[in-house]
């Protein structure tokens, strides 16, 4: 039967393999390495989320309050807003019943959200100043997408390049004339936002005024890890 021998045939090869793999000595001369290069980057985006609460004696009166509210501040806000610089998008909207001391349920509140953010910081914080149905619950800087892949396309080829230097450095230093990549793999760090709560006393005083914004700056990392195997020459 040939489908039969073949069969043994491919089982035997692979038992030989094994075999094989087993008896090979391990790898000689290598030695794991790694390195990194850091920047700090200027945050270019900012994203404010504003919020307002409401209560009443039923569900109706209170989702139309709150409603009104979020409607209003979409008007203002979208006379400012423009695609890739300034981006509106609502966020939570709550309703549930509110009880007494006593676990006795005595009428309804719930809340609203609306987010603005984007590259335009100082458009953003002027909106702030305008939008008078809701007030300012976090503030939140963060990295645009390419400003992060720019800053990591210039710390890969830095990291890489100290990698190889301390590969040629510990080679020497063991007396050998050259190496070879293994195994390598390049990581780079996700740098976290920066995101404030704001107090309610702070917002109130700032309702008629735009937002101070200092957006700080994002570190952001890139490491290459992996082995070398050190050579003659």
């Amino acid at each position: 039967m040939p489908f039969a021998r073949k069969a043994f045939a491919a089982a035997a090869f692979g038992l030989a393999a094994a075999a094989q793999a087993q008896t090979l000595p391990p790898p000689q001369n290598v030695v794991s390495l790694s390195a990194s290069a850091t920047a700090e980057v200027p945050r270019d985006m900012l994203s404010v989320s504003f919020s307002t609460s409401r209560e009443g004696p039923d569900a109706q009166t209170v989702q139309s309050q709150l409603k009104q509210a979020l409607d209003a501040a979409l008007a203002e806000a979208r006379k400012v807003a423009k695609p890739g610089q300034i981006e509106l998008h609502t966020g939570g909207f709550s309703l549930y019943p509110r009880y007494s001391s006593k676990g006795v349920a005595n009428g309804w509140q719930g809340s609203a959200e609306l987010v603005a953010e984007g590259r335009d910081v100082a458009g953003i914080a002027q909106l702030t100043g305008r939008v008078q149905t809701m007030t300012i619950a976090r503030v939140g800087y963060s990295l645009s997408r390419e400003a992060r892949e720019k800053a990591e396309a210039e710390l890969s080829a830095e990291a890489i390049a100290r990698f190889r230097a301390k590969a040629d450095t510990i080679s020497r230093q063991f007396g050998f004339g050259g190496w070879g990549i293994r195994e390598v793999s390049v990581s780079a760090s996700e740098p976290p936002s920066g995101v404030f709560p704001m107090a309610m006393k702070a917002r109130a005083a700032m309702a008629d005024e735009a937002l101070p914004v200092e957006a700080g700056k994002a570190s952001v990392t890139v490491s290459v890890s992996g082995s070398v195997q050190m050579s003659a020459k």
